[in-house]
């Protein structure tokens, strides 16, 4: 069964729909809020010892015996490290109804507006619908239309992650791109079977064991002339870690092990929506690391497009593997940039854990431009090094490199220094290193499957090439 990118995502209403006022309160203007409510909601906040702790909310009586206003906690504003998503705690904290932010100079209105949408998402396409989320008119003043198609493309990309293995396979990542090249007028090719043993032998061999074949799509849109940007996202629907299989344990959440494809259309979802001036490109290698008769083993040396044998050390390090094929590709026509994603490394999550996706780059500028863009977008990411020496470890004594050296340290680092070797042409290139699923709900970031890096990468290429957002 196939699983198309969803066209639609929560929307907000429009301003000047009738709602129910939301009061932001600081610690500091708890005084200045109490005075300037209406007795009855005064009289009601002080009854049920409402403080404006960061997320706390009160439900206030209007004269009618109706919801009147709603009170939501912003914390010490002096403190610092307030989650900038607060606001996307309001759709899980909310009677369903229409909302609209009171004027606050402790909000930033678009912000908010985008953690509100973000924290509407629920993932239901296995079980009965809950009760209507509650809706929020568009503050005065924001672009209301790129907030809806940022939570649209996030959206999207969330329920391809959550999608479980025998509803996602590599035809149904095919589907998504093919549906989302439909809508803005993109083209796609596909390559499967003989032509792609030939053309990406990694990605064949990672995928040959499983009945559902895989595949390399391939999306291009825009101008021939345009600046050159190339999105690679890991599209491995399970991985059962091959021969050297996985432990059950770890094979519970590897129906994300997609999740790089899931950001990287999440991404390109957003330049297209928005209508960047850029040639784009989209590269999913797509397959499942299934075990069969024909899995490729431990010890077998595969020769990848870009022409290095690889020496398979583990046939859990299949990630790597298919995106090596697809970088080669992607670098052929030396683009101005290339992004890739990856859930790759358990190593990248030890170091920095689930929320903080780790991005390698030589390119120092470009290195301080994807930190930037992450800061200002609230899609935060830290820089590991791309520490040469280490690159011996990959060394093979019967093929150009191995694909997993033993030993166990720096695991993200010689990921990122394999890749490397499969990008000769492109000097503008960022690997992120993604875990792409929030194992615990938080405001705007609902538990599930997540899209790390999507809007940083959105961010980082409009202002890059001439849209600032």
């Amino acid at each position: 069964m196939s699983a198309p990118l969803s066209q639609h995502g929560p929307s907000l209403l429009d301003a000047g729909s009738d709602a129910v006022p939301i009061r932001c309160v600081t610690e500091e203007g708890r005084g200045a809020v109490a005075a300037g409510l209406p007795p009855l909601q005064r009289s009601f906040a002080d009854a049920t010892g409402f403080a404006p702790k960061a997320g706390r909310v009160a439900l206030l009586p209007g004269e009618d015996g109706g919801l009147g206003r709603v009170l939501f906690g912003l914390g010490d504003a002096k403190a610092g490290g307030r989650d900038r998503f607060l606001a996307g705690k309001l759709p899980g904290a909310l009677p369903p109804g229409n909302y609209r932010f009171e004027p606050c100079d402790d909000l930033n209105e678009s912000e908010a507006a985008l953690a509100w949408l973000l924290g509407s998402y629920r993932f239901e396409r296995y079980r009965k619908p809950g009760e209507p989320r509650p809706r929020l008119v568009a503050p005065d003043g924001i672009d209301a239309a790129a907030i809806e198609r940022l939570a649209a493309a996030v959206a999207a990309g969330r329920d391809l992650v959550n999608t479980p293995a025998n509803d996602l396979g590599p035809a149904g990542v095919e589907a998504a791109v093919r549906a989302l090249g439909e809508r803005f007028g993109a083209t796609v090719s596909v390559t499967i079977g003989a032509d792609l043993e030939k053309e990406f032998p990694l990605v064949h061999a990672v995928g040959a064991a499983s009945p559902r074949v895989p595949r390399l799509i391939d999306l291009t849109w825009g101008a021939e002339d345009a600046p050159r940007v190339t999105l690679v996202g890991k599209g491995v629907v399970f991985d059962t870690g091959g021969l050297d299989i996985k432990p059950a344990s770890n094979m519970l959440l590897m129906k994300k092990d997609m999740g790089g494809a899931a950001a990287a259309l999440a991404a390109a979802e957003m330049i297209m929506g928005a209508g960047l001036p850029v040639r784009l490109r989209l590269i999913v290698p797509s397959v499942e690391n299934a075990i069969a008769g024909d899995a490729f083993r431990p010890g077998d040396v595969i020769r990848s497009r870009a022409g290095l044998t690889v020496e398979i050390g583990n046939t859990d390090a299949e990630g790597r593997l298919i995106l090596a094929d697809a970088l080669a590709l992607a670098d052929a026509e030396a683009p101005d940039l290339i992004l890739d994603f990856a859930t790759l490394t358990g190593a990248a999550r030890v170091a920095l854990g689930p929320d903080l996706p780790a991005f390698f780059t030589e390119d120092e500028g470009l290195a301080a431009a994807v930190a930037e863009a992450g800061l200002r977008v609230n899609d935060p990411v830290w820089r590991l090094p791309l520490h040469l020496p280490y690159a011996s470890l990959l060394d093979s004594k019967v093929a150009d490199l191995n694909n997993a050296p033993g030993g166990g340290f720096a695991g993200a680092i010689t990921a990122a220094l394999f890749l490397r070797r499969f990008v000769r042409r492109t000097q503008a290139h960022v690997h992120f290193d993604l875990y792409g699923w929030n194992p615990s709900t938080k405001p705007g970031r609902p538990e599930g499957g997540e899209v790390q890096t999507a809007r940083l990468a959105y961010a980082l290429v409009a202002e890059r090439y001439g849209r600032n957002v």
